[in-house]
């Protein structure tokens, strides 16, 4: 059915990265996520206040809610897609984002609404009336819901949405709040016993951690989230097919929404290349990076000593130290001065990100390491954490 839909309103092998085919596919899951909540919210509210069920009509306003919260998201995605303007020179990918966090909103205010009442429905316990049209739309419900999760889940791989990823994961928590309400509709039945209040506690708590944890990945998302491993794995990969770039490192990825980043780091190269010819390949790494990974690239060029056997031996030095304070301690940027009788290490210091070091704890450590093996050498030492 998804592929049925996707050929029907936006074609065959359209390109997905494409920001206008990408915003036909996000309204194409709005559409069909409005409609089907929509659907969803008027027969659960009738047949809920129908059997004077909290735990059907908790429900029900939890698929309005849904159906809400695809229509800001809608609104979001097409508020996204904007060209750059003078004030928003990068775009306004990240508005997707604002949207997502909006809608997290909205379920965690639903979720309390809900929760409220089911605790008035536990204090005040009523029998709900439930028959046999209460269980068909209910397992009716179930279905749809797990029917949107595959479906959103296909079209979020396909665009790389986190919100219809998420709308994927929210629709999965809705079979289980539907089943939980069929199962109290089903005790009720059979045994009379009331259980609806407790039924719609669960349904509640479902709707709150969805929300919550929705709204932690949007706002992760907003302050400047992890690149994925993954990615950050294949930049290293791409740069070794360039035989005048020996390593790479203070690799930097700005998300500024869907289809929008920024990468940016220090290649190095030998000291004594042609710096004109070493610039042309970073320039020319630039433009094959853009065109196989779709992001903006910006490449700063870092000459390094690489076939003396001095430096490299006080390299190496620097390297051990480092490892001797902390076998997860790297360096980079390493050069020398030279003199009579002293000689100067200049380098960068990464530590882990999760480091509980201080910086200045880091270099003067690793500083007091080297004097130990080479009293004639001298450190000066940056500390720092990778950005990715």
């Amino acid at each position: 059915m998804t592929n049925f839909l996707i050929r029907l309103f936006i074609g065959k092998d359209k390109n997905p990265s494409d920001p206008a085919v990408r915003g036909k596919y996000a309204g194409l899951a709005g559409a069909v996520g409005i409609l089907l909540n929509v659907l969803l919210f008027g027969g659960k509210l009738t047949v809920g206040i129908l059997a004077g069920s909290v735990a059907i009509i908790a429900d029900a306003f939890n698929n309005i809610a849904d159906a809400g919260s695809a229509i800001v998201a809608l609104i979001g995605f097409r508020l996204a897609s904007k060209p750059v303007d003078k004030e928003h020179p990068l775009g306004h990918g990240r508005l997707e984002y604002v949207s997502g966090f909006i809608v997290d909103m909205l379920i965690i205010l639903v979720g309390f609404e809900l929760l409220t009442s089911s605790i008035d429905k536990i204090r005040f316990p009523v029998a709900p009336t439930v028959g046999k049209w209460t269980f068909i739309l209910l397992g009716a419900a179930i279905l749809v819901k797990v029917w949107l999760f595959f479906f959103y889940r296909s079209i979020g791989k396909k665009i790389n949405s986190v919100s219809l990823k998420a709308s994927a994961t929210d629709s999965l928590s809705d079979c289980i709040a539907t089943s939980l309400v069929l199962v109290s509709s089903i005790v009720a039945s059979i045994w009379n016993v009331t259980i609806d209040g407790y039924a719609g506690l669960l349904v509640a708590a479902f709707i709150l951690f969805a929300g919550v944890k929705a709204a932690k990945e949007t706002i992760d998302l907003l302050l400047g989230s992890p690149p994925d491993p993954e990615f950050i794995k294949e930049i290293y990969e791409f740069s070794k097919g360039y035989s005048k770039i020996v390593g790479i490192h203070d690799v930097m990825v700005h998300d500024y929404g869907p289809g929008r980043q920024i990468v940016s780091f220090h290649a190095e190269v030998p000291s004594d290349s042609d710096i004109n010819i070493a610039h042309e390949e970073v320039d020319q790494m630039e433009r094959d990076m853009h065109a196989k990974f779709g992001c903006i690239v910006t490449v700063h060029l870092d000459p390094i000593v690489i076939d003396d056997p001095v430096v490299n031996e006080l390299y190496t030095l620097a390297v051990d130290a480092a490892k001797e304070v902390n076998p997860e301690f790297s360096i980079h940027d390493f050069r020398t001065t030279l003199g009579e009788t002293n000689v100067n290490l200049i380098f960068d210091l990464v530590l882990p990100a999760d480091c509980k070091m201080a910086n200045d704890e880091a270099e003067k450590a690793v500083a007091e390491a080297v004097s130990r093996c080479r009293k004639n050498c001298f450190c000066v030492i940056r500390a720092e954490r990778p950005f990715v």
